[in-house]
Formats: structure tokens, sequence, C-alpha cells
């Protein structure tokens, strides 16, 4: 599958867009064609290519999200795309000198399960609230949101968990509204990713792994695809992803599609 240019005219935004996967997915984006915005609340500091806007932002706060969406409406006057990466539930996993993520729900500090409800469900939530609202009119669009295998597994983090279930569920929900209005939302599963944090590990077998870009590459053949509702409300491994359309990772590769027993 050639990227180059199959996005040309849409218009993209990607919540998270500082580090991680979702940096990957706007940098694969804009490789795709697509005039991309990027929001983060560090995003002034990114790695991405020239092309991108960044908008910084913190998704907490309604005001500068509604802020970041009026000016892609002034400067684009269109929203073809979502992704919705933006997630706070990896910071301050050890607290005192203690790995505190993986301690029993009881002894878990409140403010944990707002850094993944807030910072993540609730502000994809918000953010395709506003997207909705430019992609209904138009009667198109893709939302993509970055959810894990965790919505089905217990992975060491009870709140983790259920903000992962929350996010598939808010996929289902939203995708029965929008589909009459011809704009698919879509709940996207990595595999291992490449990311900054865990290269810097140094401890994982990335025999099978993906690169940050991959799953922009999911969501950008979704989004060229005229038959793209055939995803609205489901649940879909990037990998698996890469396979229906016939594209491979940027370094040539063919990530092996995970299943729940794999993880």
């Amino acid at each position: 599958m050639d990227f180059a240019g199959l996005l040309t005219g849409k218009t993209a935004l990607v919540t998270g867009a500082s580090r991680g996967i979702g940096r990957g997915i706007a940098a694969a984006l804009s490789d795709a064609g697509a005039r991309v915005y990027a929001t983060g609340r560090t995003i002034a500091d990114a790695s991405l290519p020239e092309a991108v806007t960044r908008i910084p932002c913190d998704h907490r706060d309604d005001e500068r999200v509604a802020a970041a969406f009026d000016r892609i409406a002034s400067d684009a006057g269109r929203l073809d795309v979502l992704a919705n990466a933006a997630w706070g539930g990896y910071e301050g996993m050890v607290e005192n000198g203690k790995f505190t993520w993986i301690s029993p729900f009881w002894e878990q500090p409140p403010w944990r399960w707002s850094a993944m409800m807030d910072a993540g469900v609730r502000a994809g939530f918000v953010a395709s609230q506003h997207a909705a609202r430019l992609m209904v009119p138009a009667r198109s669009g893709v939302i993509a949101h970055l959810s894990h295998w965790a919505a089905r597994k217990r992975l060491g983090n009870v709140i983790y968990g259920i903000s992962k279930a929350a996010t598939d569920a808010m996929v289902m929900q939203t995708a029965d509204e929008l589909r009459a209005h011809n704009v698919t939302v879509v709940s996207i599963y990595p595999g291992l990713v490449r990311t900054e944090a865990v290269l810097a590990a140094g401890v994982f077998d990335l025999s099978n792994s993906e690169s940050p870009e991959f799953i922009g590459r999911a969501i950008a053949a979704m989004a060229a695809d005229q038959q793209g509702q055939r995803w609205n409300g489901k649940v879909v491994t990037a990998a698996a992803m890469a396979l229906d359309y016939g594209f491979t990772d940027i370094d040539g590769k063919q990530p092996r599609p995970l299943t729940e027993a794999d993880i």
C-alpha cells in the first residue's frame, strides 16, 4: 500500500501527540499527506514533521480543548480524522520509591483514577463531541480511540482495566449514534510498541514489536477507505488491519496480530 498522498486534502487531529504512539500517529498521518494538528501539554518539544501544526493543550481543560477545535474549524474548515491518544495513566507509577501501579485497587491513590479516567476516557469523549460537530454536517469522518487488551483481561491495575473497558464501550455507543451520519468510530489495540519508554526499559523482546507510526498507518488506511464504515463500532488490532489492507510497518516488517492469549 502506498501512503504517499493517500490523505491529501484531509485534515486530522491527534491528541496526546507529544510522544509515544500519539506522536507516531501524527507523523504517519502527515506522511500520508493529511493536514495534521497535534495537541499535548509538551507538544512544543515533540519530534514531529515540520508540516504538523502544534497546539499546546491539556485535555483536562475544556476551554483549551474547545479553543483547539475552534482553531481547526477556522483554519481548515473541516476535520476528517480524530485520533484520541491523550492519556495520563502512566505518570507517577513510582511513589516514594515504591512501584504502586500494581498495588491492589484498595491501595491505589485517588489521583490515579483521575489520571486514567479524566485525562484518558473523558478527554476522548470531549474531543469526540467536538469532532462529531464538524463531521456530522459533512457526513464523513473517522474517530479512532487507542485502547488495550486490559479492557478484557486484568493486567496489573484495576483502574487501567476499567478505563480501557470504558473506552471500548464509548466506541460502541458513539459508533451507534454516528452510523447514520457516515462517521466511523473504532477502538484500536496496539501490540508491543517501540515507544521511548519501551526502548529505554531495555527488557522487552522486540521481535514482534511495532513502530509508533504503525497505528497511524492503520488509521490512514481506514480514513482513505470508501468502505471504512465496515469498521464502525469494532475493536481491532493495528496488525489485523495491516493484513486486511495489505500494508507493512515503516521498517517493512509485518507484525503478527496479538490475541488475548498472547497478553
